[in-house]
């Protein structure tokens, strides 16, 4: 595991240097717009959160943005008032973020480590958690959904963006011919469904190891944890073969309840 945790952080380093659009931090104007009331901020790759998924008030709200670096949820909700804390397996992504702090005069705490293990955090630590799209980077992901309910105060709110399975069904080659051919069953995993000829040639000799996730996984993960999911959004990555037919991309907001708190 730590093997993986250690090539995926020179993955992510690497994007940052190829300016990857997911490393790209928000301009001066967006945080300048931000502290005016006018924001938003995405889990999936187009879509904004509704405003209405967020916390009546941000302003002193303790917000972990979870595996979540490159300078663009954390400065933005930094900028509205939130007491932001981001936390990335990259250095250099969490650079983007401590850039966007100092250019902006913004309060952000950086902490690298590993999305499965928040054992820096003491229980119930922040009223909100923002998780974009980044799960697909660990083999397991329940330990994701345990430590976010930890870490989250009674009544907080996690949000979180992830792939839809059937992004991994399919054979790569044949997409470059415009066709969805299955090919891959579940679970799977860059280490065991292809070769490592096959990935390099896919995706690139310094890739991101990628793992395809159910969405029992996904979403009965985050029940199982003791979530109780109350919205749900769907996203497309534009230019992408399978978003031609069904939305890729998946978005959640699960909030941390007590058993009081449930009408049966």
């Amino acid at each position: 595991m730590d093997d993986i945790r250690t090539l995926n952080r020179r993955a992510w380093d690497k994007e940052v240097e190829k300016g990857n659009q997911w490393t790209i931090p928000v301009g001066p104007e967006a945080v300048s717009a931000a502290r005016q009331g006018e924001w938003e901020i995405i889990l999936t790759p187009t879509k904004p959160v509704p405003r209405s998924w967020f916390p009546k008030e941000l302003l002193g709200c303790d917000v972990l943005c979870l595996a979540s670096g490159g300078g663009q949820q954390g400065p933005i909700l930094a900028a509205v008032g939130a007491n932001i804390t981001v936390f990335d397996n990259s250095p250099k992504q969490l650079a983007q973020d401590r850039l966007v702090a100092e250019r902006d005069d913004l309060a952000i705490t950086t902490i690298e480590g590993d999305m499965r293990n928040l054992s820096v955090f003491p229980d119930e630590s922040f009223d909100l958690i923002v998780h974009p799209v980044s799960n697909c980077f660990v083999p397991e992901i329940q330990p994701v959904w345990n430590e976010a309910f930890r870490v989250l105060r009674h009544g907080g709110i996690l949000l979180a963006g992830f792939n839809n399975p059937l992004l991994y069904l399919f054979d790569p080659e044949k997409e470059k011919e415009g066709i969805l051919q299955v090919r891959f069953a579940f679970p799977y995993s860059d280490l065991t469904s292809l070769t490592e000829e096959e990935r390099h040639h896919y995706y690139g000799e310094d890739a991101a190891l990628d793992f395809g996730h159910t969405l029992g996984e996904q979403i009965g993960g985050q029940i199982k944890a003791g979530f109780v999911i109350s919205g749900f959004y769907e996203d497309i990555f534009p230019g992408e073969l399978i978003s031609n037919y069904i939305s890729s991309f998946i978005a959640t907001r699960a909030v941390k309840v007590g058993l009081s708190d449930l009408v049966i």
